[in-house]
C-alpha cells in the first residue's frame, strides 16, 4: 500500500462513573472489512478526557499517515478540533472567559495526531441507536466494571 493509505473509520466514545470518577474509553478502527476494538481505562478522570483518549487511542493505533472520518457523539472533542483550538492557541490555551484550557494535554496530543492524519470530524447523537457508538459505549463502560471488579 502506498503511505497515504485509504480511508479509515474510527469510531470513539468514553464514559465515566462520576465526573470525576473512574473512566474507560472504547474505540473501534475499521479499515474495509477488517476491525479492530481498543478500550481503556483511568481511575480518577473526567467524561471529557475519557472521550478525547478514546480519538487518540484510535489515531495512535494507526501505522501509517491515513484519511480518517472519526465519528463521535462528544461535542466538546469535534468543536475543540473544529472550532475552538485555533482560537486557543492564538490566546495562549486561554478560553473565552481568559481561563486556562482544561485538558491541554490532550489537546496538544491530538494536534500532533492531525498533523500526521487528514482527520474528517463527525458527530452522532449519543445513545441514539448508532451501532459503532452504542458499541464503543459499551466498551467504554466494561473496562469501568472490569476495574471496579478488580478492587
Amino acid at each position: 500500500m502506498s503511505q497515504q493509505q485509504g480511508r479509515i473509520e474510527i469510531f470513539s466514545d468514553g464514559a465515566c462513573s462520576g465526573n470525576p470518577g473512574p473512566g474507560g474509553y472504547g474505540t473501534i478502527l475499521r479499515y474495509g472489512k477488517y476491525e479492530k476494538e481498543l478500550s481503556g481505562y483511568a481511575e480518577e478522570t473526567t467524561n471529557n478526557r475519557m472521550e478525547m483518549l478514546g480519538a487518540i487511542a484510535g489515531l495512535e493505533a494507526l501505522k501509517h499517515p491515513c484519511q480518517v472520518c472519526l465519528t463521535t457523539d462528544s461535542q466538546y472533542l469535534v468543536k475543540g478540533m473544529t472550532e475552538w483550538i485555533e482560537n486557543w492557541q492564538r490566546k495562549g490555551w486561554k478560553n473565552s472567559k481568559k481561563v486556562e484550557v482544561a485538558n491541554r494535554d490532550l489537546w496538544e496530543r491530538l494536534l500532533e495526531l492531525v498533523e500526521i492524519h487528514q482527520v474528517e470530524w463527525v458527530w452522532v447523537k449519543g445513545h441514539a441507536g448508532h451501532a459503532e457508538n452504542e458499541r464503543c459505549d459499551e466498551l467504554a463502560r466494561l473496562e469501568i466494571i472490569k476495574a471496579s471488579d478488580i478492587k
